[in-house]
């Protein structure tokens, strides 16, 4: 007889006020990166922001290519640039956020699998959680406590 594994995730929905200060400063620069995005093609602004064990900041936004799967995601482009940069810096909290080119609002919007999957390896490589701050409906936050709490079924190095 088959058997049943139920996967349970907690995600915190918060207001504004409910914001520790630095998360309210990491979406504000993720907010500042996905105006700073490159995105002819899609109009659709997105940005990222990482806080580091120090404190610092670092940011992405997405960059899109006319040869579409050249472009890449602005979670992605803050990880691998923080990584190139800081190799060895741990990171505390990831904030993402997104917008159309010709709206004002910032809206919901949720990593891809791509992202999720780097984001993933991110959190098994300095074997720490990530919490994940993004936009929810009706101008409310999302606060997931872990990276894996995304993507509960990630391929990792222990897959190999």
């Amino acid at each position: 007889m088959a058997s049943k594994l139920d996967v349970n995730i907690s995600v915190d929905v918060l207001d504004n006020e409910e914001l520790t200060e630095q998360e309210r400063q990491a979406m504000q620069l993720a907010q500042e990166a996905a105006n700073d995005a490159y995105a002819p093609y899609s109009n659709f602004l997105v940005g990222a922001a990482l806080v580091l064990e120090d404190g610092t900041m670092f940011k992405g936004s997405n960059q899109e290519n006319a040869a579409y799967p050249s472009g890449l995601c602005a979670e992605r482009t803050a990880l691998f640039a923080l990584s190139a940069h800081h190799p060895n810096k741990k990171i505390k909290l990831l904030a993402v956020t997104a917008r159309r080119r010709n709206e004002k609002a910032f809206l919901p919007a949720m990593p891809c699998g791509a992202c999720r999957q780097v984001m993933g390896e991110y959190e098994y490589k300095q074997q720490e959680d990530i919490p994940v701050l993004l936009h929810a409906p009706d101008g409310k936050f999302y606060r997931f406590q872990k990276m894996a709490d995304l993507l509960p079924f990630q391929f990792t190095k222990d897959n190999l």
